[in-house]
């Protein structure tokens, strides 16, 4: 195993549980406060109000989407910073993926486009080598629906310090 899959894959273990710190787990889907239909640990693909899951089920989908917010983050961040980072700073950005995905131009904001269709700081500043500059960009991503939620203020925090604590 590479550098870089060493720290994917110990970044992927610190993740999980910051992961279901902060998207809690409910077994049975609800409106997220945007009202999007969700369930286990802030799963949306393809839930229905009315859906229920299992644990396991849970367990597979969060391993799932942290293993697709660690394909973004390797197929956009160069080789030689990935092998810089801390494991604690890169599940810091997978906690960030999972939670915001890699972002859509003229849908969406994420990890790598922005809705006006350039890309975001944060991933500028990892493609430049500047990783403490990357981790001071989670706090500017605290909206969700046009509103600043409590919860992801607390979120972002809490990955910023995770992302900071090694480097």
């Amino acid at each position: 195993m590479g550098i870089k899959a060493r720290v994917l894959a110990a970044a992927l273990l610190i993740a999980t549980p910051v992961v279901g710190r902060f998207e809690g787990r409910n077994l049975l889907a609800y409106l997220d406060p945007v009202g999007i239909p969700t369930i286990c640990d802030g799963w949306t693909r393809g839930v229905r109000l009315g859906d229920r899951a299992t644990p396991a089920e849970c367990d597979e989908r969060t391993r799932q989407g942290l293993e697709e917010a660690a394909r973004v983050f390797e197929a956009w961040v160069p080789q030689q910073v990935i092998d810089r980072l801390p494991a604690s700073t890169g599940a810091a950005f997978l906690s960030f993926i999972y939670n915001v995905g890699p972002g859509k131009p003229g849908v969406k904001d994420g990890f790598v486009w922005l809705r006006d269709g350039r890309h975001s700081t944060m991933l500028r500043e990892l493609q430049a080598g500047r990783i403490a500059q990357a981790c001071a960009q989670l706090p500017n991503w605290t909206s969700a629906g046009g509103r600043k939620l409590n919860g992801l203020v607390k979120r972002r925090a809490a990955e910023r310090a995770l992302c900071e604590a090694d480097l």
